[in-house]
Formats: C-alpha cells, structure tokens, sequence
C-alpha cells in the first residue's frame, strides 16, 4: 500500500508499526523516526515560525482562521503523482495539519481519506489500533497500543496516595495556552492538578495573570510544534515566582501519539522525583532562583 501522511503523529504510527518503506509523502512537520526525513513533502505551513515570535504566530494564525484560509499549502501535483491508495489526516485542529475537508480539492479521484481524531489517552491507543487495522497489521498495532497504555497504568498506579501537585503546562506562551485534550490526563496521571486545562477539551488561551493567580506549583513550557531548546529559548523573558521548565512539547506532548507515554513519565518525575525515576527525556530549567524542577519537590 501507498501511504500520504499529512500528520506527523499518524507517521510516527506508521513507522513504528513497521511500515516507513510505505510512506510515499509527508507534511513538512514530519520529522520522527529520522527514516521519514527526505520523503517527498506533499504538504507545508504557510507560516514560517522559526522567523515569528510566539505572539507573532498566534496572531498570523488567528488572522488566516478568521479570513477561512488554510494554514496549509498541498501540492495536488505531487500528490497525484505519488498515487497514494490512503492519504492519513485529522479534522481535530485547524493549526495542526491539514483537514479532510481541505483536501477535496487536492485528492486525486478514488483515494480513501483517513482522519484520526483522539482526543484523551485512550483516543490515542484506538487511533493506533483503526491505523493498524486498515493497515492489515492489527496485531502489532494492538502490541503498541497495550504498550502505551500499560506504561501510562503503571505511572498511575506509582502515583496512589502522593499529594497532587498544581501545573500550569502551556501549550504556547504568548499568549499563554492552558492544556487541551489527553495534556490534562497526562497531568493528573502522573499526580498533577492541572490548574486550567480541563481533560478531553480543547487548549485555550489565557493569560500569564489568570495563571498566576491560581498559584501553580510549576509552570511546564511546552509549545506545540517546538523542542526544548525552541521552547526554553522563547520562555526565557517569563519572569515567574515558581519553578519553571521547557520540555519537548513536540516530540512528548502534543503529538497523539505512543510517545505520550513517554510523556507521562518526565511529568511524573518533575512532579515527584522522589517516587519517579527520571525517563531521560530533555529539559531545560528556565528560572534557576528557584532551583532546578528535577528537584523542586524533593
């Protein structure tokens, strides 16, 4: 089968369902397993994010939504040449990649559309699973699938009886995006409190102020569509009275994806490194009066 994916988190999938030598196309935005990295890019952002600032993007990004532009381009060309049997999309959110409803216009005659929506943990594990099964890999897609899950059931299990502690985990940070959708279960399974975001809705915007008011315990920075570096560099001016981190909000977080497992366990070990054991995943402390979050609640 010849496969298009427009989503970076449905090419995660695919390659780890062991199927990266069907993947014809890609977005832009698909750059994990480094295997996919070269494939032709049927699709791109309009905007270019690395010359914006955050507040810049959200403001290019609200315009093009309020005026019904796409924040994509798809090259229809390519992708008729290509000649996928199964293009791989979402309708969950307009920033993130392109929607089914975009591609009408693009998708060559007789191509099947595939949109994943998840929005909680669970959502993410089915995902894989209707990926793999129309993929006729449904037994690995139910191996990783029950991997992930077991992993995020044992970070919960870990996390009984430890005392919740208040997160603030921005999704963007001018303005500041409170968590949305599975963000908020990661939270409370690694025994956070989630002090705006609310589990299975989307991320909204809000302000630095209602934030603070709310007297989060640690501030969490992870952009969509940003590693840590990006995102610690782009906090760096946040003047903020608790411990704050940056994590790789693109690779961990923002992503439905298996490696949200991943995830849940940094969140647990910043949250509690005395019950957690630190994963390995990047971060970068942001405010070193307060001393480093590895250890803030030690």
């Amino acid at each position: 089968m010849r496969i298009c994916s427009l989503l970076p988190s449905a090419t995660e999938i695919i390659a780890e369902l062991g199927l990266v030598d069907s993947l014809v196309g890609v977005s832009e935005e698909c750059r994990w397993p480094r295997e996919v990295v070269g494939k032709p890019v049927v699709t791109a952002a309009r905007i270019d994010p690395s010359a914006l600032s955050s507040l810049e993007i959200d403001e290019a990004v609200r315009e093009a939504v309020r005026d019904g532009r796409s924040l994509y381009a798809v090259d229809a060309a390519l992708i008729e040449e290509l000649a996928p049997d199964l293009i791989v999309t979402q309708d969950l959110c307009a920033v993130c990649a392109v929607s089914s409803g975009e591609l009408r216009s693009a998708c060559p005659d007789g191509v099947e559309v595939l949109s994943l929506d998840p929005k909680t943990l669970v959502g993410v594990a089915e995902s894989v699973r209707l990926l793999s099964a129309r993929l006729d890999v449904a037994a690995r897609g139910d191996e990783i699938a029950g991997r992930m899950l077991e992993t995020v059931d044992e970070v919960a299990a870990s996390m009984r009886g430890v005392r919740r502690r208040r997160v603030f985990f921005a999704e963007w940070i001018d303005p500041p995006f409170c968590a949305g959708h599975w963000l908020p279960e990661m939270v409370e399974v690694a025994g956070g409190e989630d002090v705006l975001g609310r589990a299975g809705q989307p991320s909204r915007s809000t302000t630095w102020a209602e934030v603070l008011a709310l007297e989060p315990e640690l501030v969490i920075i992870g952009p969509c569509g940003f590693g840590v570096e990006s995102a610690a560099s782009r906090a760096a001016s946040l003047d903020l009275p608790c411990p704050a981190v940056a994590v790789d909000g693109d690779g961990y977080y923002s992503r439905p994806a298996p490696r949200l497992a991943a995830g849940v366990q940094q969140l647990a070990h910043l949250l509690h490194p005395g019950v957690a054991p630190d994963p390995g995943l990047p971060a970068i402390r942001l405010n070193a009066t307060h001393g480093s979050p590895a250890t803030a609640f030690a």
